[in-house]
């Protein structure tokens, strides 16, 4: 029986954009890791990115995983829009560069490496996992803010 890994993750933004958080809970079978981090001036949107790939990142071997995020921005453009983008030279269709292409790289560059599926959530709808989720972002904030946590600086836009 394969191994499945569930990451859920969110970001966080204080303003956007502004300081910004990712946060994420791994879970495989009753083991759980909650990882976090921050970035002084950045967008929502590449919070939401850099959770998913800090996730993955954070697996020892490839897995098959299971991904369940608040942002459509992430899962659409993981699942939808990404392969339309490699093909059109990294411009959307009005032909204008891809926000946040070195994220979008780095994520599917991992999504090669693992079996990953995605799925979506509504956010703030009480879902235990998303709730944490978007705790560990928010902290991520605070703390970078108050200087205890190291800044992620591949969030910074």
């Amino acid at each position: 029986m394969p191994i499945i890994v569930h990451i859920f993750t969110d970001g966080a933004c204080s303003g956007n954009p502004g300081p910004g958080g990712w946060g994420a809970m791994l879970q495989y079978d009753r083991h759980q890791k909650c990882i976090k981090g921050w970035s002084r001036n950045t967008t929502n949107n590449r919070m939401e990115l850099l959770a998913a790939i800090r996730a993955l990142e954070a697996l020892k071997r490839a897995c098959n995983v299971i991904i369940t995020t608040d942002s459509k921005y992430v899962k659409q453009g993981i699942t939808e829009w990404i392969g339309m983008w490699k093909r059109g030279g990294w411009q959307t269709i009005e032909k204008r560069p891809v926000k946040n292409k070195d994220l979008w790289q780095a994520l599917d560059s991992l999504c090669q490496f693992h079996k990953v599926h995605w799925e979506w959530i509504k956010g703030h709808s009480g879902h235990q996992e998303n709730e944490l989720a978007d705790q560990l972002a928010r902290e991520a904030i605070s703390e970078g803010r108050a200087g205890s946590m190291e800044e992620d600086t591949t969030g910074r836009i």
